[in-house]
């Protein structure tokens, strides 16, 4: 009966935390009733986009660049080949938006085996402001989204970022990643930021240059596989917070594989296991999955006979809610299941489709 009654307090107490994490990202996550106005006193900021390959929206994306609405800032796209596809579309962009202080750097420096990082060095070194945005090239940057990142900046700040919130789903595996983008990953980030644990998102971060280089520059980033891992370590270690901006920027999905989505987030279970191994052991309490289960070992044990409507409605329920955090576990499972390996650096391609596809 003790064991019951536990599994009752054990499904009570869970199902608290996930209602509570709902409502904290409910009000962080709602969208704003009008654009913010520029700072009286706007410091320059330097926009650094790492691009590789032509992705789905991606002229809608890139070009969300040249449509910020800030007094003063630059353009830096990085790509690390000449022969790259996106570059014609970002020269077509460069002539629509001639007003605009742009510039492109081609090469990358091997500081890491992450292709990413590697292309964003020489881009923060040309940057010509001390705050500068790391954006990924698949985000759409809102009209006023150098204002949204500047305004979280606190004293105790050291890095302030924006999580994607998956947009513009057209098939059945685009709208299994944005359940996942827009459910589990995005309320649990705005909880650990409220307990004071926030943590980088590396799909959009605004740094200040000076903590970078206190922590050993952007090539530090270097030390972990995943470059928002080793951020949130740098930042750390110097005593400052990470912030989450109110209302995460876009990033418009298309078309998905079963395929991608799936080796996508077991590959970021796997990093965040690799990385951060005390905070990934209790994401398998997360969600829904564990408080059912507690949920019928209690009425089991206290032979609770639920009728079936309500039956049919708990079985709405979680289907509502259940399958993206279902799917998280299943990742968990396998990435706990498997070892972790670094990509080798002789493996280019898929090093680029990881880039692509983060």
């Amino acid at each position: 009966m003790a064991m019951a009654y536990a599994a009752a307090g054990f499904c009570f107490f869970l199902t608290f935390l996930n209602l509570i994490s709902i409502g904290l990202a409910a009000i962080r996550a709602r969208p704003r009733p009008a654009p913010r106005p520029p700072p009286r006193a706007a410091p320059g900021v330097s926009v650094v986009r790492p691009l590789c390959g032509l992705d789905n929206f991606c002229e809608e994306t890139l070009e969300s660049s040249f449509r910020l609405d800030y007094p003063a800032y630059e353009i830096i796209f990085c790509v690390a080949r000449v022969s790259d596809l996106v570059l014609p579309l970002v020269q077509r962009l460069m002539a629509r938006h001639p007003d605009r202080l742009v510039r492109v750097i081609v090469g990358d420096e091997q500081v890491s085996p992450n292709p990413k990082l590697n292309n964003c060095v020489r881009g923060w070194d040309a940057a010509r402001h001390d705050w500068i945005i790391l954006a990924d090239a698949n985000v759409l940057m809102p009209n006023d989204g150098i204002q949204r990142l500047l305004a979280k900046w606190r004293r105790r700040t050291g890095l302030v970022c924006s999580m994607p919130v998956g947009s513009r789903p057209r098939n059945l595996w685009a709208e299994l990643e944005c359940s996942f983008l827009n459910t589990f990953e995005a309320r649990w980030q705005y909880c650990a930021e409220a307990m004071g644990l926030g943590f980088a998102q590396g799909k959009t971060m605004l740094w200040r240059r000076e903590v970078m280089e206190k922590g050993g520059g952007i090539r530090a980033l270097g030390a972990e596989i995943a470059e928002d891992a080793a951020a949130t370590k740098l930042v750390h270690r110097q005593g400052l917070n990470i912030n989450l901006v109110d209302s995460p920027f876009e990033q418009p999905l298309g078309c998905r594989g079963f395929r991608d989505v799936w080796l996508r987030q077991v590959r970021w279970a796997r990093m965040r296991r690799k990385t951060f191994p005390l905070f990934y052991a209790p994401e398998i309490v997360a969600g829904s999955a564990l408080p059912c289960l507690a949920a019928a070992y209690a009425a089991w044990m206290l032979d609770l006979n639920v009728g079936p409507p309500r039956c049919s409605a708990s079985h709405r329920l979680v289907r509502s809610g259940s399958a993206s955090r279902a799917s998280e576990q299943m990742a968990f499972l396998v990435a706990h299941a498997f070892p972790f390996r670094l990509p080798r650096p002789d493996t280019p391609g898929h090093l680029h489709r990881r880039l692509d596809h983060r």
